[in-house]
């Protein structure tokens, strides 16, 4: 009897590194509590908000920084790492993690080469879900260096890939089974049915989450609506970050000729977007077309069989090189307009796009048909946190 309760209740650590690997940590993590785990997080960069809405406890003290990660960026941002101290911070979280990694049955990694690295160096068993790497890139994944080596050795117990095409390409590579059960950051939006009666086109338009990048994305997109067709009867939903309050707001919209009343923000020509705050799934859920400036946001609408239409900013993440590294990750569904980024010309083209891709994406079955087929390609179908959480558990617990 002593031994069942021990194994029932083997501790977790999670171990990610981006906001977006922590949304998906955070709801694997609670999957894994459901099944009788003790979970806890270490986020290497950010602040973890995912995990402390979870109410997953966290290692130490954690900090937020402008670029959100380590190595994402361009040699301004990885200067601007540098500067901001977020090498140091990493080494500090990674001797957090040496000190108390022994506390811990498992180690679940989610991210890329860096948490891979400190889940090896931490002489724990680990598990992996690489929801930073696709095969969709080039046809054939080339991990960075060590991360193949590392990932083909004993210590680590599972390896996930966040599509089938990435299994099968890293099965054959590594000499070892790669799966892909689904992607947990997919659970909540594909599990919801929260959806506004509407009868006029809607779109969502997705600014990304971190600070102050999100305000000039935010500037890119007002500019952009003032340009789409204010004859029709459309529906525009900004989903907003809370961080953002509405005194940053208001003095943002007036700074390039909006104005922000009750939850609106209202244009001069009658233009209205509706302030939706920490409401993703709801726009998700409700739009017919989402403009986007986000990572895991525009991966989840795909994963919802919804078009979506990038609009490059100035970064530091989600720049042209982003962008477009984006669209061979998540196919033919996802456009872009032409022009100089933030350019008059690259604006009015992508209002004239998304006015377009709208009434496709309500009238054309063709579109509709290969939203469908990409979103089961690339993203996979709802319970891949619970599928996970399930393998993981059997390989956390120890033997009797």
């Amino acid at each position: 009897m002593r031994a069942s309760r021990h194994r029932s209740t083997a501790p977790i650590l999670l171990l990610s590194n981006g906001h977006g690997e922590d949304l998906s940590g955070a709801l694997l993590g609670r999957s894994l509590r459901e099944l009788g785990h003790p979970v806890e997080a270490l986020p290497l960069v950010g602040r973890g908000e995912a995990y402390r809405r979870a109410g997953i406890p966290l290692l130490g003290r954690t900090r937020e920084f402008s670029t959100g990660g380590i190595g994402y960026t361009s040699l301004k941002g990885r200067l601007t790492e540098l500067i901001q101290g977020q090498v140091f911070y990493l080494l500090r979280q990674l001797l957090r993690l040496l000190r108390q990694s022994q506390r811990f049955e498992l180690i679940v990694v989610v991210g890329d080469v860096i948490p891979v690295i400190a889940a090896w160096l931490a002489h724990r068993p680990v598990a992996t879900y690489l929801v930073a790497y696709s095969s969709h890139y080039e046809g054939r994944l080339r991990l960075p260096w060590p991360c193949a080596e590392l990932l083909a050795s004993h210590r680590f117990r599972l390896v996930f890939s966040r599509d089938q095409l990435t299994a099968d390409d890293l099965s054959q590579q590594l000499k070892r089974s790669v799966d892909f059960v689904g992607n947990p950051f997919m659970d909540p939006v594909l599990s919801a049915t929260e959806r506004i009666a509407a009868t006029e086109p809607r779109i969502g338009l997705l600014p990304g989450s971190r600070r102050p990048e999100l305000e000039d994305n935010l500037r890119l997109l007002l500019k952009l609506v003032e340009n789409l067709n204010s004859s029709w009867e459309l529906g525009l939903d900004l989903a907003l970050v809370p961080s953002l309050g509405d005194a940053d707001l208001m003095a943002l919209a007036e700074g390039v000729g909006w104005r922000l009343e009750a939850e609106s923000l209202m244009h001069g020509s009658g233009l209205r977007i509706q302030v939706r705050r920490d409401a993703f799934q709801t726009v998700l859920q409700q739009s017919d077309l989402l403009i986007c400036m986000a990572g895991t946001a525009a991966e989840q609408a795909v994963g919802l069989a919804k078009p979506v239409l990038q609009l490059p900013g100035h970064g530091p993440q989600f720049t042209e090189a982003f962008a477009e590294a984006q669209r061979r990750l998540l196919g033919p569904t996802v456009f872009c307009a032409g022009g100089k980024v933030g350019s008059n010309s690259n604006l009015k083209a992508s209002a004239s796009l998304a006015m377009a891709l709208v009434e496709r994406s309500r009238s054309d079955a063709t579109l509709q048909r290969q939203c469908r087929e990409e979103a089961e390609r690339r993203l996979g179908c709802a319970g891949g946190g619970r599928r996970m959480a399930g393998l993981i558990s059997a390989v956390a617990l120890p033997q009797p």
